[in-house]
This record gives C-alpha cells, structure tokens and sequence, in this order.
C-alpha cells in the first residue's frame, strides 16, 4: 500500500461487480468517461450490466462518453452518513444527466454549494484522483467556453 493511498481516511468505492465495472474505473483513472453502450440498439445505459436495459441483449461495449452534462436533480447533504465526510458539508449529491441520454449519481464540485446549483444547468465531467488506485468521476459547472 502506498503512502498515498495510507493517507485517504473517506470509505473507497465497492463496486458491486467489480469485473464488470474494471474498465469504467481504469478509465476514470486516465481520466476518461467511459459507458456501456448497445451495439444492437445503439443506446448507452448506466450502470454497467451484463445486458442492455432496453433490448436485452448482451452485446454490448465501452464506449468514451463526451462528458458534457446537465443537473437534473441533487439534494445538499448538511449531515454525512458517515463521519469521514464531515469536512466535506454541505456537499451537493446530484442525478447527472449526460449528453448520451443516461443519468448517473455523483457529486458537483468546484461551486458554491447550494448558490451556484440550479437545475439544468450546464455540466462538465473532472476526475478526482483520491489515490493511486482511485479516481472518482465528479461533475463542475461548465466552462464558458
């Protein structure tokens, strides 16, 4: 274990599969999007899953998301579920709509957390590497750019 990763105190993720979601989170790593997406239907879906929620076919590849997004709903966490979160309040827990059409739960970053927030404003994705093994995918308010 490195002494960066001794350092991180917050819970680290547990993906419920993680042979499934192995390519997601290596990807988040390089700092990139990633989505599984149907090469019958030619839909993305999220989560990853052993067959398209659509179609139901299991056929289905990663494919690099654009990272652009809208807040389609969030709610501002003033008390953590867990203590390791205390620093962080109030921190903004959002539904993320992606440009691809799915939803996704993360975080909005690098705002004034609640007066920057406002429902279907503009989104884009920032990778928080948290430690050598880890890099989670949060969302900020889009450049103007």
């Amino acid at each position: 274990m490195s002494e960066e990763t001794t350092q991180y105190k917050k819970p680290l993720p547990r993906p419920p599969e993680p042979e499934l979601t192995a390519p997601f989170w290596e990807a988040a790593k390089r700092h990139e999007l990633i989505l599984p997406h149907c090469t019958q239907c030619d839909k993305f879906f999220w989560y990853p899953r052993e067959a398209c929620p659509r179609c139901l076919q299991s056929d289905w590849s990663w494919v690099a998301a654009s990272g652009k997004a809208r807040l389609h709903t969030y709610t501002v966490v003033r008390q953590p579920a867990n203590p390791a979160f205390a620093e962080d309040v109030p921190y903004a827990f959002a539904v993320i709509q992606l440009a691809e059409d799915v939803r996704m739960m993360s975080n909005i970053v690098e705002c004034a957390i609640p007066e920057d927030l406002e429902v279907n404003m503009p989104l884009e994705v920032v990778f928080d590497d948290i430690d050598n093994d880890w890099t989670l995918v949060k969302f900020r308010p889009a450049s103007e750019n």
